[in-house]
């Protein structure tokens, strides 16, 4: 018998776990990574934007009764993605971080998510 898992919380949701996992490496890389300079300015910065993608998943997540609800806040998730990748660019580019291995991940991540948002775009029934 194929039995379909019933996500019954956002923790079940693979994109909020990558996301979860993602910003808990960007939190480390930017204490222990970066210059100490940049620590308090654009660390702040880039841990702020890296959780925001997983807390938007999450408070989308908590109103998906209403489609686009849900939509706008996983749109909100994307964006502080690419703001996160941006800022990952820039302490690269100016040679503040030394690896681009976080950016992979963060592409990983990006691409599931646009999937996800598409997914729901597709499927997705508002609640009666």
């Amino acid at each position: 018998m194929n039995e379909r898992r019933t996500i019954v919380d956002h923790k079940d949701l693979e994109v909020w776990q990558l996301a979860r996992e993602f910003s808990v490496k960007v939190h480390h890389m930017t204490l222990n990574d970066i210059p100490k300079f940049e620590m308090y300015e654009t660390g702040s910065q880039i841990r702020r934007a890296s959780k925001s993608i997983r807390f938007n998943i999450v408070e989308g997540y908590g109103r998906k009764r209403y489609k686009l609800e849900f939509l706008k806040h996983l749109q909100y998730a994307l964006g502080s993605a690419k703001e996160t990748e941006d800022q990952i660019d820039c302490l690269f580019e100016t040679g503040s971080l030394k690896s681009e291995a976080t950016k992979n991940e963060l592409i990983d991540l990006t691409q599931k998510l646009i999937a996800f948002i598409q997914g729901v775009k597709k499927n997705h029934r508002t609640a009666e």
